[in-house]
Order: structure tokens, then C-alpha cells, then sequence
């Protein structure tokens, strides 16, 4: 793979990930793997059990079996588990009720003293049901799609113009219908917690996202003081939305430490990752845009249905980027669901926006060899200068600059519009595009920063590092703030004792806990420069804080750099004590005047086999508009990995439900496809960077989820401008190839 990246590393950032030798070396511990401050020999492992219906309850659990096999501890089912004083989330299976809403839902937790004696004990429990008739049909189901609903009220759609009227100025009409699968998310590192109790103190390490959102998790559902919870999670690794929120596995280790006065881990198999912490909801979007024959887009409309777990409504946005996503006279989207006896749904990379880039720009690249125009013509045409869904400007826009050089990095103009036109010996190969777009998001967020009588510096935030590089960014951004080199600057995160952060997930932590450290790391800086002034010994007493700067572990008159000292000589001198400051920022006070959104140009080229339909992405080539790249390493490589998932989104993705028995049949990495190596040619992705200083100061925003956005599509669409064959059902398999 090829990664297009400025060289040398810019002055300021970090050459290599901070937290690299850590990983490489073995020496970064996550959640499954800590042995303190507990006795390991108190460790027990636990083993959760899960249905085998997918809709009905249980009769009766004989459990005594169970309980005298070799090293068993406890086993808990909803006939024995404590019962909460609090609400039961709707999400969660937390052994409240004898309820089964889907097959694999955790139904009981045996505790032991190694894992195979608690998955051998699992084995013997004689497990009675009362089946209910499932909802497993969602295809033909489409006629019983029903609005959202949140607080109990029903979402309606959106719309703008008059749709119908706009409709009869159409010369050349699209009206298809586009289907994307159920997604499981699949990171390296699967959950796992492990929770133990110091009086009615609770302590957790957790496979998060989220620590502080863990926190509140627990929190509320055991009914304990906000205090009285600690969630303390490194490194992650790999989340992709799933690890956002705090699953019935988290609570049930709480509640099993509680009952068996010892620390408990539970590690979820990689087949228990499907069902019970999430998944994208398949979505089936009936899409139709009008345009007149100029190009100029006079009307979308965008439905979308998606299946929902009957446990609670999760929408996947995927109508979004039509509604925003180019200028139209008139615009119409709905989002519906049908009710299904599956686990819930859930937040996946770039979730909304991933599925909705998918299926529009397909869509697009149709509207476009209708019209016989050049794709990026067609979007040239349509370009929103300002947001057509909530009429307002974006903090800042350069999508045309995006098109422009992944079209001459990519060699676009070659591109021959009609389909089947280029061979390489058995191999047709076929160019395609689509627009990436994703929301800036950014909330509060604090930060700590300390220079210490060393020379050095810490900083401190409750944020997580889920593999994107926070760690770096953060030793960077203190580092610049303070003028210091980064690798004298500690960074810690992942522990909610530190400074409150949002969630890692809607491409916000960046843009979210960058600011909050920049204001504490100057806040510490102007507490050392008042130190100085006020120490008669010091060669800048009596000097105007103003009148000072820092730079090299050295603080010194603007005027007269030589005149100055160093950190360390000033705090040794003043008691070698650390300065310390907090700092907090959050999103502008006119956030409610202006859209804020990242945007992108993809392109691809693919090599299909004329005989086999195997097809092979050889390369694809991204430019984007993201603000301001805060490490070329770990932000390229964000990107980079977006465009991998897109392909595999494009390819090999579907998680395949049995339609009697409601279980995933493909719940293994031998079955569930993912792109290996073999499946990726070359990548070459780069940044305007260009900053957004009206989205926050530092000009940054998140870049985890754009890159997946409209990979699919510009795949899809290579495979259309190579053999003809217009596949609208993801993922694109040989055998919906052959059938087109």
C-alpha cells in the first residue's frame, strides 16, 4: 500500500506514534490483561451463556449440575441474579427477567476458576424455553416499516420544496433501489471487563470507548454514587462504535463481583460478538433523483427502511448525505424500521453516512451515464455552497479542491465513460468515484497539564486511544502550547479520575480534547512566566508577562531571546514544584449557525475477471477536506484504514442470519469476510489542510469515520465502468456479478 505523506515529519509532531514501542514490544496492557492491584490467584473468569431461540422465554434453568462441576464458583440465571432497584435499560440483558428477544442473547453467567471449567460447566446447564413465533423476515416484512420513535413520540421525515411539482421538470429520472447487509463490527481485540469491589467502591478495566460514559453506565444502572465508580481502560483495541456504549457484559461483571466478593473477568468470544454489543442495521433505500438535461438535480427523494431490535429503536441515518449532501430543488427523506427479534443495532464506523454514501453515489454515478456526463462534472454541477438541508453556511468547504487533485493524482481523464471498454488480457478494468462526507463534531472537554522540575510535562484527560493516535496528538498539542519537544511531555489517558472527556466515536475526540489541552497547557505557561517575574533572582523579574515567550524548555524576553531561563533552573530555584493547570473548552456558542463537516473525493480502479467475476481493487486514491492534520502518521493511516473498510464494505461484508432459528451462521472470522492483505492494492490518500478555525481553534477536525464514506460507492462504480453490470445489493459478490 502507498501512503502519500509529507517528508520529513513536519516540525512539532511526533516522528512515531507515541504509544508505538509500548504495542510493538508488548509492554501496553488492555482490558483483559491486567493482573493488579488484585491477587491474580483471586482472579475468576466468567463465562456468559446465551439463548438458542430467538424469541420466548425461559421456563426454568437447572443449574445443579452446573454447580458441581470442578472449579465452579457461582452460576447466575434470572432466577437467582439480585434485582436492581433501578430502570432496566432497554438494551441490555442484565438476568432482570426470564425475556429471550434474540437467539444468542446472555441469558446466564457461570463463574469459575479458569475459563475452561466455566465453559465446560455452561455446557451442563438443562436450559427450558417457551418459544414465542419470531420476527425474522425483514424483506418481507417492508410493508410493516414504522417511524422512529424517541421519548415515546414518533420522528417524521424531512422535506423541503415541492417534491412532485420539482419531479415534472425531470428530462432524466433515476428510481432504484439499493441494499446494503447487517455488519458486525470485528476489531482485533474483543470486549472484555473486569470488575472488582473495595468496600462499595467499584473498580472496572474496560474494553471502551467511553470511560466516563462506562462510568455513568454503572453509575445508574447499580445505583451507586458517581464517585464510587472507577473505569480505567489504556489502550483499546479497536472499537468502531461498538465499544461506545457499556453492554449487559460490563454490568454483569459488576454484579458478579458483588455476589462472589472477588475480581471477575469476562472476555466475550469472537462468536459472542454477534448479537450481544451491535451491529449495522441492513437498510433497504429507495432512491430517486430527477435532473434536468443540464445536470442540474431538480428533486431526491430518499427512503430508507431498516430492521431494529424489538428490545429498542436504533436508526440508521442513512438517508443523511441525500439530504445535504448536493444542491436540489426539492428534497424529501424518510427513515423507517421493522421490529425484528435480532440484537440491538448500533453505532458503526461512520454509522449513517457509510451506509448513505454507499447507496446515493451509486445513484449519482447512474443519474450521471444517463445524462452521458462525467461524474465529477454531474457533482460540479450540483455543489452546495451552503448546507440545502438546514439552509445555513458550513464553518468552511472545499470539496471542489478535492476533486480536482484526487481527479489528476488518480489520472481521471483517462477514464473511458462507457462501460467494458478496457481490457488487460482477461481482465476488464473500470474507474469509478464518489463524494466522502462525514459531520465535524466536537464537546466539552478538560484537560491537566503540569511542567515539571525536570524539564518536562504531563498531560492528563479522561479520553480513550482506540488506535487513532490520541496519545501522540496529545503530547504534541501540550508540547506546542508549552515549547517544549514532544518526547519530553507524558501524556495519560484512558482513566475517568482524569478530566472528564466525551465519548471516542462520531470523529469528535480531536476536535474535543485538543482545545481543552491547548488552554490548560497555556494556562501553565503563564503561571511559569508570573513565577519568573516574581522572583527577584530570575533574569526576567519584574518583566510583563506579555513581554514573554517560551520555546526549548527555555522562557525568555520576546525581545531578547538570550534573556531567559530554563525551566528547570526556575522551578529548582522556586522549591521544585510542579505548576499545574486545568483547562476546558467546548464547541463555539454560534455552533447552532453553521454546518460543520468534513467532505472528500474517492476514487478507485478495479480489475474484474471476465470468466470468475473476482474482482480486485487495485488502487484507490482520496484527497480530503478535514481541517487541520494534526500528525501526518496517525492521521494518514485513519484514512487509510477507512478506505480498507470501505472496500470491504464494497466486497466482502454480510452477516448472514439463519431465517428459523434467528442466529448469525457466519459468526467467525472463516466466515464473516474481511479485507486481508491480498485483498488491497495501493492507497494514496493526502489533505488539503486547510484550517477550520470557525470549528475550533486549533482549525482540527475528527478524521476516524470520513475515510469509509464513499469507498464503497467508488468501488461499485469502478465494477460498473468495467463490465456493465450495475449491482445494487451490497456486498458486491461474483455471483451478483454473473446475475446483473
Amino acid at each position: 500500500m502507498m501512503q502519500n505523506q509529507t517528508s520529513p515529519t513536519p516540525k512539532g509532531q511526533l516522528e512515531h506514534r507515541y504509544d508505538g514501542i509500548a504495542k510493538v514490544t508488548g509492554k501496553a496492557k488492555y482490558a483483559a490483561e491486567f493482573t493488579e492491584p488484585f491477587p491474580k490467584k483471586d482472579l475468576v473468569y466468567a463465562y456468559i451463556v446465551q439463548s438458542t431461540i430467538p424469541s420466548g422465554s425461559l421456563a426454568s434453568i437447572d443449574q445443579k449440575e452446573a454447580e458441581r462441576a470442578f472449579g465452579v464458583i457461582a452460576v447466575l440465571t434470572p432466577f437467582n441474579a439480585p434485582q436492581l432497584t433501578s430502570a432496566k435499560p432497554h438494551n441490555l440483558s442484565i438476568l432482570q427477567d426470564a425475556d429471550v428477544h434474540y437467539n444468542g442473547q446472555p441469558i446466564a453467567v457461570v463463574l469459575a476458576t479458569s475459563l475452561p471449567f466455566a465453559r465446560h460447566a455452561a455446557r451442563l446447564l438443562k436450559i427450558q424455553y417457551n418459544s414465542q413465533p419470531a420476527k425474522l423476515n425483514f424483506m418481507g416484512r417492508l410493508a410493516e416499516a414504522r417511524l422512529p420513535k424517541q421519548g415515546g413520540k414518533e420522528q417524521p421525515g424531512t422535506q423541503r420544496g415541492d417534491l412532485a411539482s420539482s419531479m415534472t421538470k425531470a428530462t432524466v429520472t433515476v428510481d432504484e433501489t439499493y441494499i446494503t447487509p447487517i455488519q458486525n463490527h470485528n476489531p482485533m481485540e474483543p470486549h472484555a471487563t473486569i470488575a472488582w469491589w473495595e468496600g462499595e467502591k467499584l473498580n472496572v478495566y474496560d474494553a471502551t470507548q467511553y470511560i466516563s460514559g462506562v462510568k455513568m453506565s454503572l453509575s445508574r444502572i447499580l445505583n451507586l454514587p458517581l464517585e464510587n465508580v472507577r473505569v480505567q481502560c489504556p489502550y483499546t483495541g479497536g472499537g468502531f462504535g461498538c465499544k461506545g456504549t457499556a453492554w449487559s457484559h460490563v454490568v454483569l461483571a459488576a454484579m458478579a463481583a458483588k455476589i462472589v466478593q472477588k475480581p471477575v473477568k469476562i472476555v466475550l468470544e469472537r462468536d459472542q460478538m454477534f448479537g450481544p454489543v451491535g451491529a449495522r442495521p441492513t437498510t433497504v433505500n429507495k432512491i430517486k433523483i430527477g435532473a434536468d438535461a443540464g445536470g442540474r438535480i431538480v428533486g431526491i427523494q430518499h427512503d430508507a427502511i431498516m430492521h431494529t431490535s424489538v428490545m429498542d429503536d436504533f436508526v440508521e441515518r442513512s438517508a443523511g448525505p441525500s439530504r445535504m449532501l448536493y444542491n436540489s430543488e426539492a428534497n424529501s427523506a424518510t427513515e423507517k424500521m421493522v421490529d425484528m427479534n435480532l440484537g440491538m443495532g448500533t453505532y458503526m464506523r461512520a454509522p449513517g453516512e457509510a451506509t448513505g454514501t454507499a447507496v446515493l453515489e451509486i445513484a449519482m454515478d447512474e443519474l450521471a451515464h444517463k445524462l452521458n456526463m462525467d461524474p465529477v462534472q454531474l457533482r460540479l454541477v450540483n455543489y452546495a455552497e451552503t448546507d440545502p438541508s438546514r439552509d445555513r453556511p458550513f464553518s468552511s468547504k472545499h470539496l471542489r479542491e478535492c476533486y480536482t487533485q484526487a481527479a489528476d493524482r488518480f489520472g481521471w481523464s483517462k477514464r473511458n465513460s462507457q462501460p467494458r471498454q478496457n481490457s488487460e488480457g482477461h481482465k476488464l478494468i473500470g474507474y469509478g468515484m464518489a463524494t466522502a462526507t462525514y459531520p465535524a463534531n466536537r464537546s466539552a472537554a478538560t484537560a491537566v497539564v503540569r511542567i515539571l522540575p525536570n524539564g518536562h510535562a504531563f498531560v492528563g484527560c479522561g479520553t480513550q486511544d482506540i488506535g487513532t493516535g490520541m496519545y501522540t496528538i496529545m503530547a504534541q498539542t501540550a508540547a506546542a502550547a508549552l515549547g517544549l519537544d514532544p518526547t519530553l511531555v507524558e501524556a495519560r489517558l484512558g482513566d475517568s479520575t482524569l478530566p472528564k472527556a466525551p465519548v471516542s466515536g462520531g470523529s469528535q475526540s480531536t476536535a474535543s480534547v485538543l482545545p481543552a489541552i491547548d488552554v490548560a497547557a497555556k494556562q501553565a505557561k503563564l503561571k511559569l512566566s508570573q513565577l519568573a517575574i516574581q522572583d527577584s533572582r530570575s533574569p526576567l523579574y519584574n518583566a510583563k508577562d506579555t513581554d514573554l515567550d517560551t520555546k526549548d524548555g527555555r522562557v525568555f524576553l520576546r525581545s531578547n531571546p538570550s534573556t531567559g531561563e530554563s525551566f528547570t533552573a526556575l522551578l529548582t530555584r522556586n522549591g521544585s514544584q510542579s505548576i499545574e493547570a486545568e483547562g476546558s473548552a467546548q464547541p463555539a456558542a454560534d455552533k447552532a449557525s453553521m454546518t460543520t463537516q468534513s467532505f472528500g473525493a474517492v476514487f478507485a480502479e478495479v480489475a474484474v475477471d471476465k470468466d470468475t467475476h473476482m474482482v480486485q481493487v487495485r488502487r484507490v486514491v482520496g484527497t480530503y477536506d478535514i481541517g487541520t492534520l494534526m500528525n501526518n502518521k496517525t492521521g494518514l493511516n485513519q484514512l487509510m484504514g477507512g478506505i480498507v473498510w470501505g472496500v470491504g464494505f464494497a466486497l466482502h461484508e454480510e452477516t448472514v442470519i439463519d431465517p428459523v432459528y434467528g442466529r448469525t451462521v457466519n459468526e467467525s472470522f472463516a466466515d464473516y469476510h474481511v479485507p486481508v492483505n491480498a485483498d488491497i492494492g495501493d492507497i494514496d490518500v493526502s489533505v488539503l489542510n486547510i484550517p477550520d478555525t470557525k470549528f475550533n481553534p486549533l482549525g482540527s477536525r475528527g478524521i476516524g469515520e470520513i475515510g469509509i464514506t464513499g469507498a464503497a460507492a467508488a468501488v461499485a462504480n469502478a465494477i460498473y465502468n468495467a463490465t456493465g453490470k450495475r449491482v445494487r445489493h451490497y456486498p458486491i459478490t461474483p455471483d451478483k456479478i454473473m446475475q446483473a
